[in-house]
């Protein structure tokens, strides 16, 4: 009897060190580049060891550029830290090489399951470029990242996915989508352990994270990434590396804000950028539910609504009429009260839209007219690759009644 407690006590101290050292290993990411920047928070789960199967990395890459993970491998045991690090030393390799975000997740795809066909990994790859803010990014079954705007103001922001890695040899398909950060954004990325710790469920754990994302300026990441880990870990003493998540899953977090490179003014500014593809139709009701979110503080709701309905015109027509994609762009400019909404949809098609007056039984055709009478400015423009339709909406005091002004 006293020979097993020592195996097991010798067994126990082996699988600790083991989990210390790929703990210490979690902190020799890369260094943020000029233009971004980068937080990260680590905490095991509550069953002894340092680290499980979450983890992150962020990857210097050739011509200036950077690359951020997060990932999740199933399970909390020795095994899924043991599969966490060869597959995040896989991912690292894959995108020293100078493979794109798909190809670096079918790859490492492909190499889970050399490694264990029995479990699967979520995982979120980023190629970001300081220079511009562009964003590549593409998901593996992993929750989506959420965008915190200069004025506090977070939605999460839709990304298209695929399989998480190792579930479906064969079926590695992994789109990639473009976002703009823009100075003082802040993307973050977490596990679904962040969002669930504490019994909540995914909606209620949002509510939780976003009230804690918002406040306060974006100038403090590493105050703004303590905050996050207060709001959702279980309060209690020792310091943040000593502290454990509660509920039998680990918990990774990353935070990437782009930072100013050349003073500038400031500008009161939101914007929004996404894209939605031809054989992607859930990408309008995402559409939707970002614009609205955009529009938290709207001053008077019947106008998000308005603005809602015209966005989801434009970017239909750009579906059902031509064989293209529309991007969307939304940008809100001005001081509370008196903002103004520019939305923008391009499409890569020749043909530029016409008013039709259609008759009262007829299924389409009153797009241009719902524009021209619900939008205070619209318009279409030719591009030197297809066209831009847009419409402008100015903020609006609330009213018991009567129309809404326009310019």
């Amino acid at each position: 009897m006293i020979a097993q407690v020592l195996e097991r006590a010798r067994a126990s101290r082996a699988e600790l060190e083991l989990s210390r050292g790929l703990r210490r290993s979690m902190h020799t990411a890369g260094a943020a580049l000029t233009g971004l920047s980068v937080a990260t928070r680590y905490v095991p789960t509550g069953g002894g060891l340092m680290v499980g199967g979450d983890w992150y990395d962020s990857i210097d890459l050739p011509n200036g550029r950077m690359a951020v993970v997060i990932g999740d491998v199933q399970g909390h045991d020795v095994h899924a830290a043991g599969l966490m690090a060869q597959l995040r030393t896989a991912v690292h390799a894959y995108a020293a090489e100078g493979h794109g975000p798909d190809a670096v997740l079918a790859r490492a795809s492909r190499f889970l399951t050399t490694l264990d066909e029995d479990r699967f990994a979520t995982c979120l790859y980023i190629e970001a470029d300081p220079s511009t803010g562009d964003l590549h990014i593409a998901r593996a079954g992993h929750p989506h990242p959420v965008l915190r705007m200069p004025d506090g103001t977070c939605m999460l922001k839709h990304v298209s996915g695929g399989l998480p890695l190792g579930l479906m040899p064969g079926e590695e398909d992994y789109p990639i989508d473009t976002v703009r950060l823009h100075e003082g954004e802040i993307l973050m990325l977490c596990t679904d352990g962040f969002i669930e710790n504490g019994g909540h469920d995914m909606y209620t754990g949002w509510v939780r994270v976003r009230d804690a994302f918002s406040p306060g300026p974006a100038d403090d990441l590493e105050g703004i990434a303590d905050r996050l880990m207060a709001a959702v870990l279980d309060p209690g003493p020792g310091s943040r590396e000593e502290a454990v998540a509660r509920d039998g899953d680990d918990i990774a977090l990353l935070l990437l804000r782009r930072d100013a490179i050349h003073a500038r003014a400031e500008v009161s500014q939101r914007r929004l950028m996404l894209t939605v593809g031809q054989d992607q139709g859930e990408g309008l009701a995402e559409a939707r539910a970002e614009l609205k979110a955009l529009l938290h503080d709207w001053a008077r709701p019947d106008q998000v609504d308005t603005a809602v309905l015209l966005a989801t015109e434009l970017l239909g027509n750009v579906l059902v009429h031509t064989d293209q994609d529309g991007a969307l762009n939304a940008t809100v400019s001005g001081e509370t009260g008196t903002r103004r909404l520019l939305v923008e949809v391009m499409d890569r098609g020749d043909e530029l839209p016409h008013q039709r007056t259609p008759g009262e039984l007829a299924s389409s055709g009153r797009g241009l007219l719902l524009l021209d009478i619900l939008a205070d400015q619209w318009g279409v423009r030719p591009e030197p690759e297809g066209k831009t339709a847009w419409f402008a909406l100015n903020e609006a005091a609330p009213a018991d009644g009567g129309d809404i002004p326009s310019i």
